[in-house]
């Protein structure tokens, strides 16, 4: 993990309860909230974030931000809102459904280029579960979390052809020498049962 994200267990505890108040404010009474100053100052650091929800049957909805843009005291509560009520892939989610939905967050430490004179090189410089991928071409690009190709099982080079193909590229794109492909890790803090215990996933 790097070392310019510290964050303990207990600071993710914290960060996966402001998610799902977060929603649940939102869903309950229109109220988009703003975190205790505390809080606010203990995450007033810049950092990228994805908020995962996750019901019996799967994915429930994933929206984050890659880059360090904005103070992770914000970056949370827009990445659960909109986790909530934006993927495209998904309608709304609907207050009496988070009861059965569990809550995750990644933090993402900053993406770095992987420098690579031949493509084959990126088969061995990705972990299958420490890293994450992002994939860039010209004005398309794909972002998968590290623990993706965990819960899928795949092998780094499954894992790169499928950030190529959330890129909207072809499979075996990452071959091509025009392709930019980043990889970053991921700090994953979730529920264990809705509305449950928040536990540190290890990678």
């Amino acid at each position: 993990m790097s070392k310019d994200i510290q964050l303990s267990d207990s600071d993710g505890v914290l960060l996966v309860k402001a998610a799902r108040r977060a929603v649940t404010e939102l869903l309950s009474n229109g109220n988009r909230i703003k975190l205790e100053s505390d809080l606010e100052e203990k995450f007033s650091f810049n950092s990228g974030v994805f908020v995962t929800l996750n019901n019996p049957d799967g994915l429930r909805g994933c929206i984050g931000f890659p880059m360090p843009e904005k103070k992770l005291s914000h970056a949370i509560v827009d990445g659960a809102i909109a986790a909530a009520t934006e993927d495209p892939r998904f309608s709304p989610v609907k207050i009496k459904e988070l009861d059965d939905i569990v809550f995750e967050v990644t933090v993402l430490t900053p993406p770095v280029e992987i420098d690579v004179s031949d493509p084959l090189e990126y088969l061995s410089k990705i972990k299958v579960g420490r890293d994450g991928l992002i994939v860039r071409h010209s004005f398309s690009s794909g972002l998968l979390l590290p623990q993706v190709p965990v819960e899928y099982g795949w092998n780094v080079e499954e894992f790169l052809q499928h950030t190529c193909e959330k890129a909207g590229l072809l499979k075996d794109f990452w071959k091509n020498e025009d392709v930019k492909i980043e990889k970053f890790e991921g700090i994953i803090f979730k529920e264990e049962t809705p509305n449950g215990a928040i536990v540190r996933e290890e990678t």
